[in-house]
């Protein structure tokens, strides 16, 4: 891994940049303010919402791109620059789908936005971490907003109780596993790979000067892109052996251990 013409560090969030509490590191805030005198751009790219991700990422907002929704959404300095949308009628048949699984809770996720027809309280306290702004809905008509991602959460697995149900959907659209309990829906070109790909077309950066980090299935693709790809020492089996090294977990700075080599390098 060569560290030493690096232009652009990307980091997924969820169990890579944030801790187990959610929270972004002083450590992290402090080396990323070396990062941009470098003139080296950061973009996190999470499956959480713009509104929630710009919450935990204040303080750098305006320096930094942001890759949200799985990468159906990119925005930088609150200007969104790339919206990947799915079809209303494909939402609304998923949703009728789901009405036979209870225990499945669907998120329809916009660019500043997300409805869910959820009735669980246990679930609201949770979606209120990954999608700030949010409304209860009864019935999907009352969708007022382009969708870009479908969003399921079981309380046990994502893997064994939500991917067997919606995985007949991959002919028609992109089925991520993206956490220990979330499988989301998007559209076949939304994923954290293409909108990388369209902010290093943006900028004139090649793959080999990026250096990204990821912990889960969704980070893949855009892991994929580079020799410089960093799995979490937390992350998926599947993430530890694709990428080019494992650093520590999100729990203990794996991250700025890593951007701390890159700053001496």
């Amino acid at each position: 891994m060569n560290l030493s013409n690096i232009k652009m560090v990307v980091s997924d969030m969820d169990g890579t940049l944030l801790n187990s509490k959610h929270e972004v590191s002083p450590l992290f805030l402090r080396l990323h303010d070396q990062l941009h005198q470098r003139g080296i751009r950061f973009v996190a790219a999470s499956g959480r919402q713009y509104p929630s991700m710009i919450i935990k990422l204040t303080q750098i907002g305006e320096k930094m791109s942001f890759i949200a929704e799985n990468g159906a959404l990119i925005v930088e300095n609150e200007e969104m620059i790339h919206a990947q949308e799915l079809p209303i009628h494909t939402v609304k048949e998923v949703l009728n789908t789901l009405k036979f699984h209870e225990h499945i809770e669907p998120v329809v996720c916009c660019a500043n936005q997300a409805y869910t027809p959820s009735k669980n309280p246990q679930f609201i306290k949770i979606l209120e971490e990954y999608y700030s702004s949010h409304q209860l809905i009864e019935d999907a008509e009352e969708i007022r907003h382009a969708p870009l991602k479908l969003a399921l959460y079981h309380p046990v697995s994502g893997e064994q109780n939500i991917y067997p149900v919606v995985k007949d959907y991959s002919q028609q659209l992109q089925v991520k596993i993206s956490g220990d309990f979330w499988v989301d829906l998007s559209h076949k070109q939304a994923n954290k790979g293409v909108a990388l790909q369209k902010l290093l077309d943006h900028y004139g950066i090649k793959r080999n000067e990026i250096l990204v980090f990821g912990d889960y299935l969704n980070d893949i693709e855009m892991l994929n892109m580079t020799p410089n790809s960093v799995a979490m020492g937390n992350a998926h089996p599947e993430i530890k052996a694709i990428a080019s090294m494992v650093t520590e977990s999100n729990d203990n700075f794996g991250v700025e251990r890593v951007l701390k080599k890159l700053l001496k390098s």
